[in-house]
């Protein structure tokens, strides 16, 4: 299918503004979005592309921004859910606040946009939405607690979504990235504050994972290729890692909780109503 019309959060940079330039290049429309229209600059210019404020923690910002959208081009064909962010550190380091404004953003508001376009694909029993998750929707790890919950969570809801929607022709593709040369690492990542008795555990990992910054393996422009052709696909995957490090560290992690299934089932397989003799 060609023509496509896109509706992608945070396109401003990274990942969101490399699939909005790829799908142009394509021949598609953007309908390009970020809290600051003015973050855009550049996308606006190109033929196809209409800009839009769109504040995922905000429903009226959501459902005014999709409404524009739907007028502008007519119908909105894939959504694509990037906007988010990482809060990195131990969970006792992150307070109640910061945790729920990652939930908010990363979860609630990836699935009230969602929420926002169904309408309209379920009126054509059609279209795709692309959530993005990561690696760390898979793998877990220590100083993840926070976003790696939220990317757990989003994935959850994302594959039921898929199995209520796939009737009406609405397709829902998870994206798992690895490490991309993005924002990420820079203005897009956020810690807990810092508690003495998790120094072993957290700092070498933040100090590793700050030096990487700038150096990432992955192309975010090749990231935003695998989309594309993920969403061409009449039967598109339901989950699409992203880079070599994403498939080679999620088959490790799923093939190790394979392996650690016999031992728990012989404590908790068993749990069966007996008949009383």
């Amino acid at each position: 299918m060609t023509d496509r019309v896109w509706l992608i959060t945070g396109s401003s940079s990274g990942l969101g503004r490399a699939l909005a330039e790829t799908v142009v290049a394509r021949g598609d429309s953007v309908a390009a979005t970020a809290r600051d229209v003015t973050a855009l600059a550049g996308l606006a210019d190109l033929d196809g592309v209409g800009t839009y404020r769109l504040d995922v923690t905000d429903r009226a910002s959501i459902e005014a921004a999709v409404a524009a959208a739907e007028h502008d081009f007519g119908r909105i064909d894939v959504l694509v859910n990037n906007a988010g962010y990482a809060l990195l550190g131990a969970y006792e380091e992150i307070g109640d606040a910061e945790l729920r404004t990652q939930f908010d953003t990363n979860v609630f508001g990836a699935m009230n946009v969602a929420r926002a376009v169904l309408p309209g694909m379920r009126r054509r029993r059609d279209g795709c939405i692309v959530q993005m998750s990561s690696l760390n929707g898979v793998v877990p790890g220590a100083g993840g607690s926070a976003y790696v919950g939220s990317k757990f969570a989003l994935e959850g809801m994302s594959e039921a979504l898929a199995a209520e929607t796939a009737h009406l022709g609405i397709k829902v593709v998870i994206t798992e990235a690895g490490p991309f040369r993005t924002d990420f690492g820079g203005k897009s990542l956020h810690w807990g504050t810092p508690m003495d008795d998790y120094d072993d555990v957290i700092g070498p990992a933040r100090a590793a994972f700050e030096a990487s910054h700038g150096s990432q393996p992955g192309d975010p422009h090749r990231a935003a290729q695998a989309i594309v052709d993920a969403v061409d696909l009449a039967d598109p995957p339901l989950r699409l890692p992203l880079g070599g490090e994403a498939f080679e560290l999620i088959e490790q992690y799923l093939s190790a909780r394979l392996t650690e299934l016999p031992a728990a089932a012989a404590i908790g397989a068993d749990t069966a109503y007996r008949e009383l003799v």
